[in-house]
């Protein structure tokens, strides 16, 4: 036997009811490295127990951290069985639009994992074309729109499409504060009314109970509102309500997607470090990047409908791994930088770097075995051959230049797998997390940003509360910073200004290149 045969056997994992595999074979380290990590795996067996007892494992916001438990009774609750029967009214028009039109299509609003939870969803068991089948061939389930965040042009395209009477509006929010969602469920509300329509008739919520969302759907008399706990975070919430309604509303098995994600909870609680995937996952990003995040980790699918795997896992991994403190409150500046692109497209994008550029990452390749649909080339050799071959290709030539791998293999790609994806992944962070000594399951650099946004926003008032008084003046951007009465904002208030001449706010500018600066005047 071969040094790579006997290398791939001792170390790829492989659940034989399901057919998941995966083979840290690529990767360079030796059994003395794994036996060095002994204390880091002790910790994270007794940690993860902690969490899965329902202790509190999110000590910032001194909160319990539920989405490995709570998956395993969702099935059975009175929860899902309400969502699943608002689902089967809405397909069967029971439950239908503000003129009494049946709901063809639904929008969920909602940012982060909100949306990107259920757009991965979407993308692997509907496809990217879900949304041009007509209603028989999607057996009378809705289409789906995703607003994620505030830019204008996202929300102007949705009304290219959009058919208010038969769309179903779904606001995910947890806080029910989150601002981009509160702007286009604002902006989405005066749609309505400027339409004669009652908004109110065909929006659902989901958000924490108490929130400021749930409060405003409940005096509006919104169709439903279903509650999300409060120990879920955004990032991790695809097991629960939140991936539930979209994926009910598309004709999505959320139960089998649910059993392969508890399937793969069974597996990786295994105290056993050398059999369970998710514990070897993480010791081998904290080897390859020395416990410090000093590799890249790049996710590359050979499936098209996991296209939006990578930017589900930047979510995961760097919004729960990326922190400036530990536990002890001690400087470390922790995190690990995630990108991707799919195969064998990424071939002909940035493999050429990670081939002969720097090497400073390491690659996940995620295959699907089972095409999706058999297309002969010539012979025998079908069009998914062709992807494997590219996908073995690769593997070989990044090997041997020394350039470090795992590998992922799904029998086919079905909900019950994509369930075990995000489980592993879900649960290699958690574990990763014990192994550095930080929070996985706080974000206070998401909240730095929002809080100097308001900052930015309350100045863009004071400019506003003065500009009627400066009417017919004119000057640089310091020049008005000064007259508002905030020299140090120039800025900002250079921004501002420019956001304001361009969107026919009364204001004007004209460059001067003497300067090599705009200068503004009021109307």
């Amino acid at each position: 036997m071969d040094a790579w045969t006997e290398r791939s056997r001792q170390y790829t994992l492989t659940d034989p009811a399901s057919g998941f595999a995966i083979s840290f074979a690529g990767m360079m380290f030796e059994d003395s490295d794994l036996k060095e990590l002994e204390p880091l795996f002790q910790r994270a067996v007794r940690e993860m127990a902690r969490i899965e007892a329902g202790e509190i494992k999110n000590p910032d916001e001194k909160r319990k951290v539920t989405h490995f438990s709570d998956r395993i009774g969702y099935p059975r609750s009175p929860l899902f069985a309400q969502v699943e029967d608002f689902a089967a009214k809405v397909r069967r028009g029971e439950i239908a639009g503000p003129a009494g039109k049946p709901f063809d299509a639904v929008v969920v609003n909602g940012i982060g994992g909100s949306a990107l939870g259920p757009q991965l969803m979407q993308f692997a068991a509907n496809g990217p074309y879900w949304n041009e089948l007509p209603r028989e061939k999607r057996n009378g389930n809705l289409k789906i729109y995703f607003l994620d965040n505030t830019d204008s042009a996202e929300f102007a395209d949705l009304l290219e499409v959009m058919e208010p009477e038969r769309t179903l509006h779904l606001v995910i929010s947890k806080s029910g504060g989150t601002q981009e969602t509160k702007n286009n469920m604002i902006a989405m509300e005066d749609f309505y009314a400027a339409k004669g329509l009652d908004f109110a008739r065909c929006a659902v919520a989901i958000t924490m109970k108490g929130s400021q969302l749930d409060g405003h759907a409940r005096d509006a008399k919104w169709l439903q509102v279903f509650e999300m706990a409060e120990s879920i975070g955004g990032r991790t919430s695809e097991t629960s309500i939140v991936g539930h309604v979209p994926a009910a509303l598309t004709g999505v098995d959320f139960a089998k997607f649910l059993a392969g994600a508890c399937d793969m909870d069974v597996w990786t609680r295994n105290s056993d470090y050398r059999s369970n995937p998710a514990f070897l996952l993480s010791a081998m990003w904290f080897l390859a990047g020395k416990g410090k995040g000093d590799r890249n980790m790049v996710i590359v699918p050979y499936s098209d409908r996991l296209i939006l795997m990578s930017r589900y896992l930047q979510q995961l991994v760097m919004e729960s791994l990326g922190k400036e403190l530990d536990l002890d409150g001690k400087v470390v500046h922790q995190g690990i930088n995630v990108f991707g692109n799919k195969g064998g497209t990424d071939a002909h994008a940035f493999i050429q770097q990670l081939n002969d550029g720097r090497d400073d990452f390491f690659v996940t390749f995620i295959e699907v075995l089972k095409d999706w649909k058999r297309i002969s080339i010539s012979g025998t050799t079908a069009m998914g051959d062709y992807l494997h071959g590219f996908l073995e290709g690769l593997s070989a030539a990044l090997r041997s230049k020394g350039r470090q791998i795992i590998s992922i293999k799904l029998p086919e790609l079905t909900v019950y797998q994509l369930g075990q994806l995000i489980a592993l992944y879900e649960r290699a962070v958690a574990v990763y997390a014990e192994f550095i000594n930080i929070n996985a399951f706080h974000q206070p650099g998401v909240q730095a940003y929002k809080l100097a946004a308001k900052s930015v926003l309350a100045l863009a008032a004071k400019l506003d509360d003065q500009l009627a008084a400066l009417s017919g003046s004119s000057g640089s951007a310091a020049e008005f910073a000064a007259k508002i009465g905030e020299p140090e904002q120039s800025v900002l208030i250079g921004g501002l200004l420019d956001k304001k001449a361009l969107n026919g706010n009364g204001i004007e500018r004209k460059f001067n290149a003497a300067a090599k600066a705009w200068i503004y005047s009021v109307k």
